[in-house]
């Protein structure tokens, strides 16, 4: 049991020699770590005086107040409301591909492709966001006429397509 003791004593000596040194470099990083090491401070820079600034602009309309604008041409021609929604509606017309066409009874009707559904379209039926009609089907597009708003409150007609695509990947002809 002595030889143990003996072993253990001298571990302890030589983690305690090792420890010493450490110390002695520690303390000269200390000593030495703020040479170099500016001690003036510069002063603030002068203050410059405030100049006010007169408003003159209490005449015209308040930019923080939300305004009417009056609508030019009795407002256009606005979308019906209150009717019913079809499905392809909630789609951005840009989500929507037209993968091909069928034939009738002498009514061609449009393939359009939503996310991973296929839906048939006729001419008459709604598209995208923007209550856009199917006026026209063909075999390289459908044509479509979109009412939007524009800023100042009123409706105007606008053409859009949907043009048929080449291949799966979905490029276009």
């Amino acid at each position: 049991m002595s030889a143990r003791v003996a072993i253990v004593a001298c571990l302890a000596g030589l983690v305690a020699a090792g420890c010493s040194a450490d110390g002695d470099e520690l303390r000269d990083f200390v000593r030495n770590a703020d040479k170099g090491l500016p001690r003036k401070v510069e002063p603030l820079p002068a203050m410059k005086p405030f100049e006010p600034f007169a408003y003159t602009g209490f005449d015209l309309p308040d930019p923080f107040r939300p305004r009417r604008v009056a609508a030019r041409g009795g407002g256009g021609p606005a979308p019906d409301l209150n009717r019913r929604r079809e499905p392809l509606e909630a789609f951005p017309l840009d989500q929507l591909r037209m993968v091909g066409t069928l034939e009738r009874g002498g009514e061609r009707f449009a393939l359009v492709r939503a996310e991973r559904t296929l839906y048939r379209v006729a001419k008459g039926n709604y598209l995208g966001q923007n209550f856009g009609q199917i006026t026209e089907i063909s075999e390289a597009g459908v044509k479509l006429k979109e009412i939007v708003q524009d800023g100042a409150g009123s409706w105007a007609e606008r053409p859009a397509s949907l043009l048929l695509i080449d291949d799966v990947r979905g490029e276009k002809k």
